[in-house]
Order: C-alpha cells, then structure tokens, then sequence
C-alpha cells in the first residue's frame, strides 16, 4: 500500500465530487474537498497537501486561474496539480500542462480506475 496522498480537491459538481470521493478514500487518499477555486484557496492557506486535484470550468475562479493563485503561496509552489476536466483535446492539454499541471483525467472518468490513473501520475511526474 503505497502513503497516504493528502489531495486538495475542487469540483463545483457535487455527484462528481461525491463519486470521486468515495473512488480515492478507499484508495488511500485522504481528501480535502470544496467546490469552489475561492474555497481551494482558503483551504491551501491552512493545509499541505501533497496534490492537487482542480475541476477546468468552476463558477467563479476556474481551475486555471486557481491554479496560478495556488503557486503564488509558497508552500504550494511545486505541488503536483492534475486537471479533470471534459474538455480534453491535444491542445487543451498542452495547454493545461504549460500551465504546470502532471497530467489531466478526463471525465466521465472510471471511478473503478480513477485512484490508479492519479496515482501514476503522481508517482511518473519526475519522470
């Protein structure tokens, strides 16, 4: 069993956020949920934790610009972000990835494989 990944997550969809909650705690995660970019920022500024998992299209802040709030605290600033979103062409991608994120899980997403995809992105980043 590999540690404990404590993962700051935000997705405004509350049956998606459900759904991954219940994939990653029986997986070994121990998460930090909210559903707003606004609300991810708060939660940073009092935890550490060891990734990042953010929602693109969020009311408000989108997983983008909280993503650049993120790296300008600190102890955040070399935290392994991964995107899930829906909007997954090449290009979007790439585009995610220059912004810094590992890697995007694109939804719908297996639930059944959800913890294994994050896991390896997470365990390859300094590959």
């Amino acid at each position: 069993m590999s540690h404990v990944l404590t993962t700051l997550y935000a997705e405004d969809e509350m049956d998606i956020r459900q759904v991954t909650e219940l994939a990653l705690e029986d997986e070994g995660f121990e998460l930090i949920s909210c559903s707003s970019g606004e609300q991810a920022l708060d939660l940073a500024k009092k935890t550490k934790p060891d990734l990042i998992l953010l929602d693109i299209m969020m009311p408000g802040m989108d997983g983008p610009t909280t993503l650049k709030k993120l790296r300008e605290l600190a102890h955040l600033s070399d935290t392994p972000v991964i995107f899930m979103t829906a909007k997954v062409q090449l290009s979007e991608v790439a585009e995610y990835k220059a912004l810094g994120a590992i890697g995007v899980i694109s939804k719908p997403f297996d639930p059944m494989q959800l913890a294994d995809d994050i896991r390896n992105l997470y365990e390859s980043r300094n590959d």
